[in-house]
């Protein structure tokens, strides 16, 4: 068999510093959302939808950097001269939570905090506040806004224990 590298190569170390510095970027990027979710919320109207939509932003940048974990993950394994298989659990269990984890993020998170940011622009342009201070209660908007925060909520915090499990397989290595 051809080895490109080993785990004490000069290659395979480059690829882990950046399977580390994608995680660090990455879910760095994304870990705290929710003081960003909790600042736009107590700011409201304009001011609450720029902090919304510019964590939005960085949380997509962030994105990327999350699918490259994975691609320098799979490289560290490929790299690792057979001392990593994709048959050994913390390896393994690893992946399956991050892919449960990027369904979550695909399927509730960011369809929900995009929806979130259209109805916080709505709210804005209204010039109404989400608290309903009108006789007829809170535009729907707002039951909306909550309604999604509290899915948004879940799911963030969701993805944040899957993040902490897989640097716990990844530091501990169970079943290597």
């Amino acid at each position: 068999m051809l080895v490109i590298a080993d785990i004490t190569s000069g290659t395979y170390k480059l690829v882990l510093v950046l399977h580390i510095l994608a995680a660090i970027v990455g879910f760095g990027g994304v870990f705290l959302n929710a003081l960003y979710g909790q600042q736009a919320k107590a700011r409201r109207g304009r001011e609450g939808l720029a902090i919304a939509e510019s964590n939005f932003l960085v949380s997509s940048v962030a994105e990327f950097f999350i699918y490259g974990v994975l691609v320098f993950g799979i490289l560290l394994v490929l790299l690792s001269d057979e001392v990593w298989t994709f048959g050994q659990f913390w390896i393994w269990a690893s992946i399956v939570l991050y892919v449960v984890g990027l369904g979550l993020a695909h399927g509730v998170l960011r369809p929900n905090v995009r929806r979130m940011n259209l109805l916080m622009a709505e709210l804005a342009e209204m010039g109404s506040s989400p608290m309903g201070e009108s006789p007829g209660g809170p535009p729907p908007q707002a039951t909306e806004l909550e309604q999604r925060g509290q899915r948004v909520g879940l799911a963030g915090t969701t993805l944040n224990v899957l993040v902490v499990l897989i640097l716990f397989l990844m530091i501990w290595k169970p079943g290597s």
